[in-house]
């Protein structure tokens, strides 16, 4: 491939909004043309650039479902789009989506890109509460390419015990962490305290962040009225902030276009590849350890074979951070400490700077650009995670012309598996061992139930609820419950297990 076919990104916008009235807050759409137009300016193209898009690739936005949403973005820029793309959702799916393009630009399939994604879940909740249709607009013709697995995210034996929301399977993965980490649970918490105090520093000084406010330790880790535990051992301030209108996008173009269209050198962001992977076993109770992610291990390894970049070349990181263990296992997976010099976001992360749906990682591609122009030479890495550790994706942009040493594969996602899954015991009974487990708790803070992944005797997997006793579940919280033995019982469709 000669340089002039390498995929380059010119030009990024963000914005966030806290208007939330259905009646005048702005529309997907409206916050689509905004971005388009803004990351043109960014690039220095303006409306030039903007004529001679001829792909459009959108994230898809929750609760906006017109024909073709990209088609209809191209209509109110004025352009028709040879190709549309939307994708399903995931949090992986945005740099999916930019390695996909940046393999079109680089076989010369596609000259400009616009990729964007928008998330007004606010703004829809209010319309939901007050019974307000929001004007949303539908429409679009043709049908785009679709990106991503509809494939369910969570299966019946998982829902039947509660365990259907992202609330509930990341303090599962977290406290197997924990476990294998050989750490007492005082002392853990602490650690992700200190890890996510430093995301809100960074959210602080990000002008695009949600809530733009540093948070001290304590403050992150202890149980308020304003700060309730949701499901041990997280606290609402280490969950992702999903309610919030925000919207980012970029301009891709090859090296070759960006020069007849007079792009400054210093805009020039180089892709220089990324990686796919998807989790096998692919739903969570069947994966063999919950304290691990072959998928993002191997999304890692796949990463550095096909940029020819190392870790240790990364100026500037983004993981995605929904919870502190998806950035626990990211650092472990691409051999970063947790506490690296560099930093773990550029963004602030999905706590405070926001997590917009399925389109988090385009803010996080736009601050990297912002952060690499700052300095010439730099290079940097962005990380996406899709549904429950089940996905992942990679991009690796730098100021450094390169060719990626896997460019002609570099788009194809990487499906291996791991051990094979455990045999399944749906309905237990007999003695068991806990492997990992949370407590839900309601929105006045008391615990409601808690949920147990485990194993039986003759090794089957197992999952359960414990009976709703407060007394129970509040000492459930108080110290280590993996390794803890008990009974495990079938009643009434679901299983129940006592600890002894």
């Amino acid at each position: 491939m000669k340089r002039t076919d390498i995929p380059v990104v010119i030009g990024v916008a963000q914005l966030v909004e806290h208007e939330s009235d259905p009646r005048i807050a702005m529309t997907p759409l409206e916050m689509l043309v905004r971005i388009a137009r803004e990351a043109s300016e960014d690039a220095g193209g303006g409306k030039r650039l903007i004529n001679q898009i001829d792909t459009i690739g959108l994230v898809t936005v929750a609760g906006w479902y017109p024909r073709n949403a990209a088609a209809l973005l191209g209509e109110k820029l004025g352009v028709r789009p040879a190709t549309t793309i939307t994708t399903e959702p995931g949090g992986e799916t945005p740099l999916v989506l930019v390695n996909h393009v940046a393999a079109q630009i680089a076989s010369g399939r596609t000259r400009v890109a616009l990729v964007a994604g928008a998330h007004n879940l606010k703004t829809l909740k209010r319309a939901v509460k007050e019974k307000v249709q929001p004007p949303w607009g539908e429409g679009g013709t043709g049908v785009p390419q679709v990106i991503g697995s509809k494939k369910p995210s969570v299966c019946d034996r998982e829902k039947n015990h509660g365990l259907h929301l992202p609330i509930h399977f990341y303090p599962v993965f977290e406290n197997a962490l924990r476990a294998r980490r050989g750490l007492d649970i005082k002392f853990h918490n602490i650690r992700i305290g200190n890890l996510m105090h430093r995301f809100s520093q960074v959210a602080a000084k990000n002008p695009y962040a949600w809530f733009p406010v540093e948070r001290g330790v304590e403050e992150l880790i202890t149980p308020t009225p304003v700060n309730r535990m949701i499901c041990f051992p997280y606290t609402k301030y280490l969950n992702a902030v999903l309610d919030t209108n925000q919207a980012a996008g970029i301009f891709m173009v090859s090296d070759r276009v960006a020069d007849e269209l007079g792009i400054a050198e210093e805009k020039r962001l180089y892709w220089r590849g990324g990686a796919n992977t998807r989790e096998d076993p692919w739903f969570v109770s069947e994966r063999p350890d919950l304290s691990v992610s072959p998928s993002l291990c191997r999304c890692a390894r796949e990463t550095f074979l096909r940029t020819g970049i190392s870790i240790q070349d990364m100026d500037f990181i983004d993981f995605y951070s929904c919870f502190p263990v998806a950035v626990e296992m990211a650092a472990e997976a691409y051999g970063v400490t947790e506490d690296d010099p560099r930093g773990l976001t550029v963004t602030g992360g999905l706590p405070y700077a926001g997590g917009p749906g399925s389109n988090y990682t385009l803010h996080s591609l736009a601050a990297m650009v912002n952060r690499l122009r700052a300095r010439p030479g730099s290079t940097g890495l962005v990380t996406g995670n899709g549904m429950f550790l089940s996905s992942h994706s990679s991009v690796v942009i730098s100021t450094i012309f390169g060719e990626p040493p896997g460019a002609k594969t570099i788009a194809a996602s990487s499906d291996g598996g791991s051990k094979s899954p455990p045999a399944i015991a749906e309905e237990a009974d007999g003695r068991g061992i806990v492997e990992t487990y949370t407590v839900v708790y309601d929105r006045s803070g008391v615990p409601e139930t808690g949920i147990v992944i485990g194993r039986l005797e003759d090794g089957r997997r197992f999952v359960a609820n414990t009976p709703s006793d407060r007394e129970l579940l509040e000492a459930f919280v108080k110290v280590e419950e993996v390794g803890r033995s008990g009974s495990v019982k079938h009643v009434n469709g679901r299983n129940i297990f006592e600890p002894k």
